[in-house]
């Protein structure tokens, strides 16, 4: 065996964790070199630059390598592949950005904007470049929560200069309206104006748009999500009932317009009481973990009380970039972490959902798009239902009586929900169920 082929023998132990498979394989290798006096150097391409683990990635490929024999020295330069670029007209703005990511909720004062501000300097701080668009034409927040030097927006030629903020890339119509003044205009013009501030904005190359969204799933959502290519969502939600109820809303609208949930974030969940060192949840234990059960999303994070977090945020100056090492910064690094993993993943093809059908006399078939298909017992899956109407949401005692289901149940129409779960109307009249796949597979076994 020649020493390329045992130089990427030994990197094929290194997996990446989230698309499953070895960094050779995947194409992460590039150009490698100074295999004759053992000094072995080589370009590590990884999906993003804003990747969480490249560090560990670089010290997994020295350790792999200096255990040949042959080898004196190992230099790993890490770099980030291009992104295919999602279609956008000519002359688009857009052009130069790699992933738009939705920032959304169906409910007003859930801190929706605090976390939008916070994920997007996260992102940069983890190499990324960055920006970040107020979608929010009536209660524009964004001139309140950052301080950019340069208030002013202008045009140089036929694009809008986005403005810029510890170097972030801006644009909000609260930068744009005369004097701040308040838009008074109906739907159309709203959608013009968006369309407008989003696609003509000279935003350049950019790894991450972060798109702040107005509340709600209106006329004006449904007309920006059309409009443009929006790669991924995060909802945020609080733990109150309401909210929750809201959040499924806001994951249906996404679901219709084939865009993925990749996190959910349930902002105000918890506090840490200063005397007696106890975490409290005020809201109650909160809807994260009935949205993981319900919808099978894989990242959820929660966000604590914090004081300094709107305090900040009234300054101008997000709580991530005030005090980065404190608390809420931390969590923000989860998530912002979790985003990357996950739209890396959609990027792949990594996780791919099943095909789930129903074959009289059979079962309900799962069939992966990478190994055996497996089947599923009707009656069983009825009676694992977690529905509102079957498991109740605060305590999660089990309302569905077992017994009531028949075992000739059979599902009536399956639809996809995303890449997440699975919907299913059964023959008994019930229209809610709602199954994640690790809930198939895991009652396939």
């Amino acid at each position: 065996m020649n020493r390329e082929s045992e130089a990427l023998d030994a990197l094929r132990v290194i997996i990446d964790p989230d698309l499953g498979r070895d960094i050779v394989s995947l194409g992460f290798v590039k150009n490698l070199a100074g295999l004759d006096d053992g000094r072995v150097r080589f370009t590590l391409e990884l999906t993003t630059p804003a990747c969480p683990i490249k560090e560990q990635f670089r010290t997994q490929c020295v350790e792999a390598l200096r255990a040949l024999p042959w080898v004196k020295s190992v230099d790993v330069t890490l770099s980030a592949a291009a992104r295919p670029r999602p279609p956008s007209p000519s002359g688009n703005g857009l052009e130069g950005v790699g992933t738009i990511l939705a920032v959304s909720s169906c409910k007003g004062g859930v801190g929706k904007s605090t976390v939008a501000v916070n994920l997007a300097y996260t992102l940069a701080g983890l190499g990324s470049r960055v920006g970040l668009f107020d979608a929010d034409i009536f209660g524009p927040s964004l001139p309140t929560m950052v301080s950019p030097a340069e208030t002013e927006v202008y045009a140089r030629g036929n694009r809008i200069q986005p403005l810029v903020y510890e170097g972030v890339k801006l644009m909000s119509f609260g930068f744009a309206a005369p004097q701040g003044g308040p838009a008074i205009m109906r739907g159309p013009m709203v959608s013009q104006v968006l369309d407008q501030l989003l696609t003509q904005t000279e935003w350049g190359e950019l790894d991450h748009l972060v798109v702040d969204m107005p509340p709600g799933t209106g006329d004006i959502q449904l007309t920006l999500m059309q409009r443009v290519p929006v790669s991924a969502a995060v909802i945020v939600t609080t733990p109150q009932k309401l909210s929750f109820v809201d959040v499924v809303k806001g994951i249906q609208m996404f679901d219709k317009l084939r865009v993925p949930v990749v996190a959910v974030v349930e902002n105000m969940s918890w506090y840490d009481c200063p005397g007696c060192g106890t975490r409290h949840r005020p809201f109650g234990a909160g809807a994260r973990e009935r949205l993981v059960n319900q919808f099978g999303i894989r990242t959820a994070v929660d966000l604590p009380i914090r004081e300094e977090i709107s305090t900040w945020s009234d300054g101008g100056r997000p709580v991530v970039l005030a005090e980065p090492e404190g608390p809420a910064a931390a969590a923000f690094r989860e998530l912002g972490a979790a985003v990357v993993r996950e739209v890396s993943r959609l990027r792949h093809g990594a996780g791919a959902p099943p095909a789930v059908s129903w074959e009289p006399g059979r079962g309900i078939v799962v069939a992966p798009t990478d190994g055996a298909a497996s089947v599923v017992s009707p009656a069983l899956l009825r009676r694992a239902c977690s529905c509102a109407l079957c498991v109740d949401e605060r305590t999660g005692e089990k309302k569905l009586d077992p017994a009531t289901v028949p075992e000739a149940v059979e599902p009536t129409h399956i639809e996809p929900m995303g890449n997440y779960a699975v919907a299913i109307h059964w023959s008994d009249g019930h229209t809610s169920s709602i199954y994640p796949y690790d809930t198939l597979a895991a009652l396939a076994e």
